[in-house]
């Protein structure tokens, strides 16, 4: 026996062995292949989106990240053959560096591809700095992107449930379709730095910039490009070889603003085994592709140029890590021997990166350059809120605007006009911020502001700009003018994403012998732009990641918009715009309330004036919070006329149920109490879900069953089984029946069942006109609700008849005087013996 057990776990062991053999070899090749490890893993629980909500989720893409992978799930099915209103579309937004705000301008919805997402929706994805790109949501979405594809840094994601003016507006009630979404977020990275790729199989070599470097005299140096005395230049060479059908792809670092970085090569050679010596390279191609934090692509880079022909110039280029791709192409016909017999060929590739002084810019370093100190403002309760003033003995620090006269460029090789940049860092915690920059002048304002983010602008190489009231970026999805006069400028960058900035002032040249006109310019740092418009709060909350802060602007009942600036109902209650109606609604949704007034007369006459409270009472808290709602008169705060209105309501639908069961008023009383919490417990937890109808209806009926057992036990005897009535099958059965007999007479005489059933069928109505309701036809629907569930209590009321006790019913009249006849007859016959 113990050698058949030996036998047998001698073979368990040896399928172990192989068994965990094969898997460590063929987890060691799969590790060997991709050569990379699990970064960071956020998993989302399941969140519901309610109409016009929305959630961010943050995804820090190192640089040496080698693919992100995305998977969400959402109930959400949307047909795109289908697609109705964009307001009120659920949709998934995505954006490199600060949240998307798919709803900044109603131009934006250019943004909107109507198409479901996948990876290929991400090549050459740059433009998503300043722009963004919003899918309507679907069911499940998984995207695997690549280093190729997506850029390193922060990436955001908007998960919204309808855009628009109304999303930020503050609202009594929000009707529409709820979905839900949950996910997981994997980043996976590279272990190696010098390999990237897909696969982190692609090899990197680093490039280097010396500051000693000198060009040799037949590379950068030798070409026809203008060189000062006050240009700096780092650099360098490295001399490589490449199989004419391989790539060598390179990475350089660009840590400062500089003004070009050049990129050639020298020395191009192509090597041959057979005739073992070199062959003139002077008709090979060999092209350099370059891009800017990814690897570039043939078909996907952002500079390219045949660099044995002429250097590759690049001019202001952005900060941070450029990847440059060499690989040989277009071989001529008369390079068919040199394919034939080389094998490899070989070159000195040479970089070069220009900048001026600290205090200058341009190519010839002759403009003003300036680096912005940063200013945090004395305001603990708002984070990152900060202004800018120029390190420079020549303004001071008293105040947050500063004189442009004393910092304006003198001199130029362009004409008439020069430049003169401005450099600020915003940290990369501040995502949701806002830049605001201005400007006031005592005469016409001459000048043009151009921003950009990593490098300086240029007349052709900019992200947002300024230059008069016809002519600026305020189209584009992330720039807001707010004021454009001839002596005064005043725009937001809106959502600026952390890093470095740079603002370029075109101005024409001054002349220090005449008068200047002063000119002041502020740079700012905000929260929300243009403090709300005075018309909402700015609040800041974490994203769904939990790792980021951001702002908006919680309006009011009067505005909405990112920055609660689009007037949606105006003072005299009239609703505008995207808020459909005119005075009627406003006169709608208070007058309706003009129902409670059934059920109050009917509970004044019949003496129940607790009930005639409770249903006045309800009439009008609603009446006062549908004013407020609409913006004639808001005698409370909203939150607390909200709260009364829902509470008073469900109080006086389940007082009505209440009402029908003829109790006494201690049992009433306790009912009332208990009643009086869990509605009170809705009213203030959630009173808009439609949810609430189906609970206030049960409670009543509850109400209503329990004061029905009430009664029967206070008023009637219950059936008695005595023994001999035990043993008696036949007299038990017979009772019992004389008993539901009697109880179903009771019922029937209860009540009044004609308005019985219109009650319930008013109520009927009503929970439909609240299933109906929608942001869009509220105004309809909810005064229909407060019609059809005044007009059912009112009903119900009407529908209680006086209570009869069928059991204990006294014997009728006609019964009555025949035995009072049968009694005489009999005395008379007596006294006549």
């Amino acid at each position: 026996m113990f050698l058949i057990l030996g036998h047998c776990c001698s073979n368990l062991y040896l399928v172990f062995v192989v068994f965990t053999a094969t898997c460590f070899s063929s987890c060691w090749v799969l590790y060997g292949q991709h050569n990379s490890v699990t970064l960071s893993s956020f998993t989302y629980a399941t969140t519901v989106l309610k109409p016009y909500e929305w959630r961010y989720i943050s995804v820090d893409l190192p640089p040496w990240f080698s693919l992100v992978t995305i998977s969400l799930e959402s109930n959400v099915g949307i047909d795109l053959k289908r697609i109705g209103k964009v307001s009120t579309l659920p949709m998934i937004c995505f954006r490199e560096g600060s949240p998307p705000l798919p709803d900044v301008y109603n131009t934006s919805h250019t943004g909107l591809v109507i198409d479901h997402i996948s990876n290929s929706s991400f090549g050459g994805s740059q433009d998503l700095q300043i722009v963004e790109k919003c899918y309507p949501m679907q069911k499940s979405i998984f995207l695997t992107l690549t280093n190729e594809q997506i850029h390193p840094g922060i990436w955001y994601f908007g998960l919204f449930n309808g855009i628009g003016p109304i999303r930020t507006q503050s609202k009594m009630i929000n009707r529409g379709h709820s979905y839900s979404f949950s996910g997981n977020i994997t980043v996976e990275g590279c272990t190696n730095s010098a390999m990237l790729g897909k696969f982190c199989n692609q090899p990197i070599n680093l490039l280097s910039c010396l500051d000693t470097y000198i060009s040799p005299e037949s590379g950068i140096g030798s070409q026809s490009y203008k060189t000062t005395s006050n240009v700096t230049t780092c650099g360098g060479t490295e001399e490589s070889c490449l199989d004419l059908a391989g790539s060598k792809v390179y990475s350089l670092d660009v840590v400062s603003i500089a003004e070009e970085l050049i990129i050639t090569a020298l020395n191009i050679t192509p090597q041959s085994q057979r005739s073992n010596g070199t062959i003139s390279g002077s008709g090979i191609s060999l092209m350099c592709y370059v891009r800017h934090g990814a690897i570039p692509l043939p078909q996907l880079y952002d500079y390219s140029a045949d660099i044995n022909r002429s250097p590759l110039v690049i001019p202001l280029p952005k900060l941070g890590r450029w990847y440059i791709k060499i690989q040989p192409a277009n071989l001529s016909a008369s390079m068919a021997v040199i394919q034939e017999m080389s094998t490899t060929i070989c070159y000195s590739l040479e970089w070069q990166v220009r900048q001026c002084p600290a205090d200058k810019a341009g190519l010839n370093c002759t403009t003003a350059k300036y680096t912005l100190q940063t200013f945090l403002r004395k305001n603990p309760s708002v984070a990152f809120e900060s202004y800018y003033l120029p390190i420079s003995g020549k303004v001071s620090s008293d105040s947050a605007n500063f004189p442009l006269g004393p910092l304006l460029s003198n001199s130029s090789d362009m004409g008439d006009y020069t430049w003169t940049f401005f450099l600020m860092d915003i940290p990369y915690g501040a995502a949701g911020g806002n830049i605001h920059v201005r400007l006031t002048s005592e005469a016409k304002i001459s000048g043009e502001i151009y921003a950009r983010y990593g490098g300086f602008p240029s007349l052709s190489n900019w992200d947002y700009f300024y230059a008069n009231s016809t002519s600026d970026s305020n189209g584009s999805m992330f720039f807001k003018v707010y004021d454009a006069s001839d002596k005064s400028v005043s725009f937001y960058i809106i959502y600026a994403r952390g890093g470095t900035w740079s603002f370029g002032l075109r101005h024409p040249i001054s002349n220090s012998h005449s008068p200047t006109v002063e000119t002041i310019m502020s740079i700012s740092l905000e929260r929300c732009p243009e403090k709300c418009s005075s018309h909402g709060t700015c609040q800041s909350v974490l994203d769904a990641s939990g790792l980021t802060f951001y702002s908006f602007c919680a309006c009011g009942r009067l505005n909405g918009g990112f920055d609660c600036s689009i007037e949606l109902v105006s003072s005299s209650g009239e609703v505008l715009k995207t808020h459909v109606g005119h005075t009627w609604q406003s006169i709608s949704l208070i007058a309706s309330n003009a129902a409670a007034l059934l059920p109050a007369y009917w509970a004044l006459r019949h003496k129940a004036f607790a009930e005639w409270v409770l249903y006045t009472s309800s009439g009008i808290s609603s009446g006062l919070y549908h004013a407020c709602d609409v913006g004639t008169w808001c005698p409370l705060t909203f939150h607390v006329l909200q709260f009364m209105d829902f509470w008073l309501s469900f109080m006086a639908v389940v007082s009505t149920f209440v009402y029908l069961a003829a109790i006494d008023e201690v049992s009433k009383r306790t009912i009332h109490t208990v009643v009086a919490i869990l509605t009170a417990l809705m009213a203030e937890s959630g009173p808009t879900r439609s949810s609430n109808i189906i609970l206030v209806v049960a409670i009543g009926s509850l109400g209503l069953l329990i004061g029905f057992f009430i009664e029967f036990f206070t008023h009637r005897r219950w059936i008695s089984f005595s023994t001999e009535l035990c043993l008696n099958m036949l007299n038990r059965w017979e009772t019992v029946k004389a008993w539901i007999h009697n109880f179903i007479r009771s019922l029937l005489k209860r009540f009044r069942w004609g308005f019985l059933i219109a009650g319930f069928t008013a109520l009927a109505m009503a929970a439909i006109s609240w299933k109906l309701e929608t942001s869009q036809n509220y105004w309809i629907w909810h005064s229909v609700w407060h019609v059809s569930i005044y007009t059912s209590s009112f009903l119900f009321l009407c529908s209680k008849a006086a209570a009869v006790n069928c059991e204990n019913e006294p014997p009728r009249p006609e019964n009555y005087e025949l035995a009072r006849q049968n009694s005489f007859s009999g005395s008379n016959g007596r006294d006549g013996r």
